[in-house]
């Protein structure tokens, strides 16, 4: 199995492959753009040295190498920024897709409070190290340039200066190590922070009713969390600072053995002396550059190797997932049908038994309704989301007008339904392929009592900003609109006044059902049971009950 390091590193690879050529062409105008300050910092040595005003010819030189300097660092700059702003467009696109054709189990494994920091924490860290990489190619060259300039000037004091940077460049290595180990430990209470954060936001009413909870949540878990994250960093990045101030140090070191050379030797060239001491500290700006520029490629490599994680994670797409629009679903169906279907979740703990649905065998034709009922956990949503198609069962089949549904059509058979579960997401729209948009939302609007609140605007609601019962109601009005020939209602009432929950059972289901939908219905509600067609009862994972209700 790849290590996390090799993994982040193909995926940066990937990344950059279509960009190769460009990326190439700014490494060779940040290059050029280096080299040609180093040329300058030598004519300006000449210059010096010789004594005398510089000839026309210098002077042409000069501005040449001026041209080539800026025309180098600006091109570089715009390039390696396009291409920063492209890798980081496609990383975005590319975990988003992941994500999108993930198959739903491995999807609500993976929590959310670890999905969205690499969606937004990581991927903005790339976008920082996207713009740092420019500026880092031109003080990398300019650090090389200087280097081999020096080495012309004077080889023993190169080779004074060469055994500085080594030194230096040691002690950044052992700071670099033990920073993103840092880093990586920051990185993980990140996720925890995003889980804290969750909590604020979806259990504020619980917050306000009980005061030790809030406090121990604002002490405990969201001030500790947030001061661990920031010793952690601060503990890090004085690493790297402690070793930039000594690489900084070394060189004012080398300087004062030069001088101290020439306190010696008398007889060491003082031009050479000067150019010497004028590269070095030109070359300073650039070399403390790249170190400063550490702490940004560390916690890239911590992002990358978070983002490759999650890649890694949702490297196998749902086979035969369409992700592109296909034909319409047929208005009606005869029957769906569950044959001795069965799925079961992994063990929650190395303990624990795990908890299995079926076999169960079921079938529902067209204008019925169907009632699952039972106990909280019997496994009501699991068998709804078994017969919406979204859990392939371990086991047995599921038959649409008795034909079953495999693999290469469970896309297609998915568009037959309208669901809300009880966790269901409200989107704001009404858009609808092949339809459009309803010309006039106002009757549903007003069947559903929110007309007052709500309107449809070119397609959008004009607010969500509405009680949890009221947001049901916008999100039944997307089922209606959406004509599909089966409705899914996962707890819908639940939310519901007692008046409107009698208007959903007696009214609006029959309605529904006069118009030839089959409808599905996870509920609670047993004085009204009797509007079934169908029961159906579990318990514990299996079949307690199938029967047609007296009228």
């Amino acid at each position: 199995m790849p290590t996390p390091s090799r993994t982040s590193l193909a995926a940066l690879l990937r990344l950059l492959r279509p960009f190769w050529p460009l990326l190439a062409a700014a490494t060779l105008l940040g290059v050029l753009g280096g080299l040609s300050v180093t040329g300058l910092l030598a004519a300006i040595n000449h210059i010096l040295r010789a004594g005398e005003g510089p000839g026309a010819g210098i002077l042409l030189a000069f501005a040449g190498l001026c041209v080539l300097a800026l025309a180098g660092s600006v091109l570089s700059d715009i390039a390696t920024n396009r291409i920063g702003q492209k890798v980081v467009a496609r990383l975005r696109k590319d975990l988003g897709d992941r994500i999108l054709t993930a198959p739903i189990d491995q999807l609500e494994h993976y929590r959310s409070h670890r999905l969205i920091p690499v969606l937004t924490h990581d991927v903005d860290t790339i976008s920082d190290f996207a713009f740092a990489f420019a500026p880092l190619a031109v003080s990398l060259s300019v650090t090389l340039g200087s280097l081999c300039y020096l080495a012309v000037l004077s080889w023993p004091m190169f080779l004074a200066t060469a055994a500085a940077i080594l030194i230096g460049s040691a002690v950044q290595y052992a700071a670099r190590v033990r920073g993103i180990e840092g880093f990586q430990e920051a990185r993980a209470y990140e996720d925890e922070l995003q889980k804290h954060y969750r909590s604020l936001a979806e259990g504020a009413k619980e917050l306000r009713i009980n005061r030790p909870r809030r406090l121990r949540l604002q002490s405990e878990a969201l001030r500790g969390t947030i001061d661990r994250i920031c010793d952690i960093q601060i503990r890090s990045i004085n690493l790297f600072v402690v070793a930039k101030g000594f690489g900084s140090t070394l060189f004012f070191i080398v300087i004062g053995v030069a001088l101290g050379v020439e306190a010696l030797w008398p007889s060491t060239d003082r031009g050479t002396l000067s150019g010497f001491i004028l590269v070095l500290l030109y070359m300073k700006g650039p070399l403390e550059h790249l170190i400063g520029t550490l702490p940004i490629v560390s916690r890239a490599q911590v992002a990358f190797r978070r983002i490759a994680e999650l890649a890694a994670e949702f490297a196998s797409p749902e086979p035969h997932l369409l992700m592109k629009d296909g034909a319409r679903p047929p208005a009606t169906i005869d029957s769906l049908e569950l044959r001795n279907a069965r799925y079961v979740y992994p063990p929650a703990g190395p303990d624990a038994e795990p908890f299995a649905l079926g076999p169960v065998s079921l079938r529902v034709g067209r204008g019925e309704i169907l009632f699952i009922v039972g106990e909280n956990g019997c496994g009501k949503t699991t068998l709804i989301k078994m017969l919406l198609g979204l859990y392939p069962p371990h086991e047995g089949q599921i038959l649409l007008d008795g034909k079953p549904v495999t693999p290469e059509t469970r896309d297609d058979y998915r568009q037959l339904f309208t669901t809300i579960f009880a966790d269901y997401f409200l989107f704001d729209d009404l858009i609808q392929a092949g339809d459009g948009v309803p010309e006039d939302a106002r009757p549903y609007l007003e069947r559903l009592e929110i007309a007052h609140k709500v309107r449809v605007v070119d397609g959008v609601f004009s607010t969500t900003d509405l009680s949890t019962g009221q947001r049901k109601r916008l999100a039944l009005l997307q089922a209606w609109t959406e004509r599909r020939p089966v409705l899914v209602f996962d707890e819908w009432a639940a939310d519901q006044d007692p008046t409107f929950r009698r208007i959903f059972y007696t009214e609006l289901l029959p309605g529904l059902k006069a118009m030839g939908k089959t409808i599905i219905v996870i509920s609670h509600d047993d004085r009204y049971f009797h509007v079934a067609d169908h029961l159906l009862r579990l318990a514990a994972g299996r079949v307690a009950e199938d029967r047609q209700p007296a009228a």
